[in-house]
């Protein structure tokens, strides 16, 4: 069911729902590579009321007899988010209605909507999937000991996560989820970072994850990371190829810190590019 409160978009068999979970703060001094005057010009430009304001969204995939989740959001850890599951009841579907839950990956913004306050799974149904090298990264013990506190926080969160779906997990490959649902695999966010590709003839749609955090700054400066980077290199390398693919193949574009609306088109814009979201319907 359309409900006439959200963004969606119908590819195939498919509905796709974005859903917001609220927003979160981060400040343009997290970024690198760019004046912090010139990216808050940037967000001026784009009319961004709060330039350090940053969208927090997941996916719903409706079809073939699915209902298929990407992301939970934060579920309201440290007051961040929250709002995905009312989202989720305002459209009519339970947490028990979920078979399976896609991980972009692993950050907490991404997955503190997946355990409930007494860390028990809210989607006790669902499959949880994930790249391996984001369940092996988020799992090893020489890396925790080297990241700083709040990296530790992140962590465990991950790790308490992981061990609640534990029965659940399950490894991508290179084959499709769902028919005609395939996972991409983005790294240098995180290790084993994933988006998520439908194709339903010459019709695609890339739910592409955090590509981007602040979009309009990102799109027109590729180069620009940000500190929750786990290798800012390798996601300014990730960043710039898949600009450059979805410009050149027109494809729509979905994703983690696009604004509510949900769904964007990326156009060349000088040395960079640009985000067009399209029409909130």
């Amino acid at each position: 069911m359309i409900h006439p409160s959200f963004s969606t978009h119908q590819i195939g068999d498919y509905l796709v729902t974005a859903l917001s979970d609220g927003t979160m703060s981060a400040s343009l001094d997290l970024l690198s590579g760019i004046e912090t005057a010139e990216a808050a010009a940037i967000q001026h430009n784009a009319q961004i009321a709060e330039s350090g304001t940053i969208h927090i969204n997941g996916y719903l995939i409706q079809g073939r007899g699915r209902v298929i989740l990407v992301d939970a959001g934060a579920g309201g850890l440290n007051h961040v988010g929250g709002q995905l599951k009312a989202n989720l009841d305002a459209i009519g579907i339970r947490p028990d209605d979920v078979d399976t839950v896609l991980l972009t990956h692993g950050h907490p913004d991404h997955i503190g909507g997946l355990l409930d306050a007494e860390g028990q799974p809210v989607f006790k149904q669902a499959e949880l999937h994930l790249h391996p090298l984001e369940a092996q990264y988020w799992q090893d013990d020489e890396v925790f000991k080297v990241v700083n506190e709040r990296g530790q926080r992140n962590f465990n969160l991950a790790r308490r996560m992981l061990d609640a779906y534990a029965r659940q997990v399950r490894l991508f490959d290179e084959g499709e989820i769902s028919e005609g649902i395939l996972p991409v695999w983005l790294p240098g966010h995180t290790p084993g970072h994933t988006g998520f590709r439908i194709t339903s003839g010459e019709e695609c749609l890339l739910i592409w994850g955090d590509i981007v955090h602040f979009p309009h700054i990102q799109s027109a400066r590729p180069e620009v990371s940000i500190a929750f980077d786990c290798d800012p290199r390798q996601a300014e390398e990730t960043r710039k190829k898949i600009l450059a693919q979805v410009a050149k193949e027109k494809l729509l574009i979905a994703g983690m810190h696009l604004d509510r609306a949900g769904f964007a088109h990326v156009l060349n814009a000088g040395q960079g590019y640009c985000i067009v979201y399209r029409e909130y319907k």
